[in-house]
């Protein structure tokens, strides 16, 4: 087992105050006390644990980036607006998204860039690809300043904590984490209030089936509906998981681009869980927001052009780099690759009728 400080700080507390909710160990692992994995070090790449969409190709971020200028236009292109990115991993989203934005220099000129981002070892990356653009950085929206915005989340839900919620033959208990031996291990626990977000489709759970809801991921969705609601203008989330609340464990722990027990492993290896797309969807608009889709990652990016700008970048390459945008753009739309598992779903002020790539 991995020796880890975001590990001792989870002992330490399991031992003072006894077993944990997922949802706490996840937080713990994750962004402990400055220990955790995303506040410790760069876990993008190939030298790192995972890879995401942005890095995989530069038409992801580009076809973002005019999705931005043209919802920036539906809302009446205003002269001042907050451009937002949360969890912009290593800057290349948004530095793809601004070098698109080039066509509408009014854009750039009106758009002021904001950050939320806990890893100070990503912001230095964010900081070398970003710094013309003056960012401001955040550890969370609540210091983000109010007025007309365009947020951007590319997997920036899924690692929110989750509550898992087994059903057994004496009804729901929420699963928890213990110390046994001094080593973790999975248990149940009588069920915390969180069990109240249950969807109507968790309650057909038989014995053994695991429902998730995560009250940070609604929390963000009320808090980013409030802010379209009262502000303007839309933001954009492209995650992973159902259109529709299911049934079903999706916890996962991914080192070095492979699965592994996530209790083995705290605090080295990333830690995600299916969002829900449906319920963020929901939370969204009971604060006052429109909301687009869910839609298949692949239906939106086709819809936004990237065949189109698969074609343009290769009209202009060589052999070996033709192959590797065909084979980016696979890997983005391929149904068995990320285009059905991962989603889009924009958030927007009610005016908004319609949205670039929601059909």
């Amino acid at each position: 087992m991995v020796q880890s400080s975001a590990l001792d700080l989870l002992r330490r507390q399991i031992a003072a105050g006894g077993p944990v909710t997922v949802a706490e160990f996840m937080r713990i692992a994750l962004a402990g006390e400055g220990a955790g994995y995303y506040a410790t070090r760069d876990p993008l790449g190939g030298a790192g644990d995972f890879i995401t969409a942005p890095e995989i190709s530069q038409m992801f971020g580009e076809l973002i980036g005019l999705w931005c200028v043209d919802t920036w236009e539906r809302a009446g292109a205003p002269d001042s607006f907050l451009l937002v990115e949360m969890g912009p991993g290593r800057g290349t989203l948004m530095a793809d998204a601004l070098r698109a934005a080039r066509v509408r220099p009014r854009f750039l000129s009106a758009m002021r860039l904001h950050l939320v981002e806990i890893s100070r070892p990503l912001r230095a990356l964010q900081a070398e690809r970003l710094g013309t653009f003056q960012p401001q950085w955040h550890d969370d929206l609540t210091t983000v300043p109010a007025g007309p915005t365009l947020l951007v989340g590319n997997e920036f839900l899924d690692a929110l904590p989750i509550h898992q919620f087994q059903m057994t033959p004496q009804g729901w208990r929420e699963r928890g984490v213990d110390l046994v031996d001094d080593a973790l291990a999975w248990t149940l626990l009588p069920p915390g209030p969180q069990l109240a977000l249950l969807q109507a489709a968790h309650k057909r759970a038989r014995p053994d089936e695991i429902a998730e809801v995560s009250p940070a991921a609604l929390s963000v969705a009320g808090t980013v509906g409030a802010r379209m609601a009262e502000d303007g203008i839309a933001a954009l989330f492209i995650d992973y998981g159902p259109v529709e609340s299911a049934i079903g464990e999706s916890l996962q722990a991914v080192k070095a681009h492979r699965f592994c027990d996530p209790l083995a492993e705290v605090g080295a290896a990333d830690l995600t869980g299916h969002v829900d797309f449906a319920a963020v969807a929901n939370a969204a608009r009971e604060a006052g927001a429109r909301s687009h889709g869910a839609v298949a990652q692949a239906t939106f990016l086709e819809t936004l052009g990237i065949r189109t700008r698969a074609a343009l970048l290769s009209a202009k390459a060589g052999e070996e780099d033709r192959v590797a945008i065909a084979q980016a753009m696979t890997r983005l739309i391929d149904p068995r690759q990320m285009g059905s598992l991962f989603k889009a779903l924009a958030i927007s002020h009610p005016s908004l009728q319609e949205l670039a790539g929601f059909p």
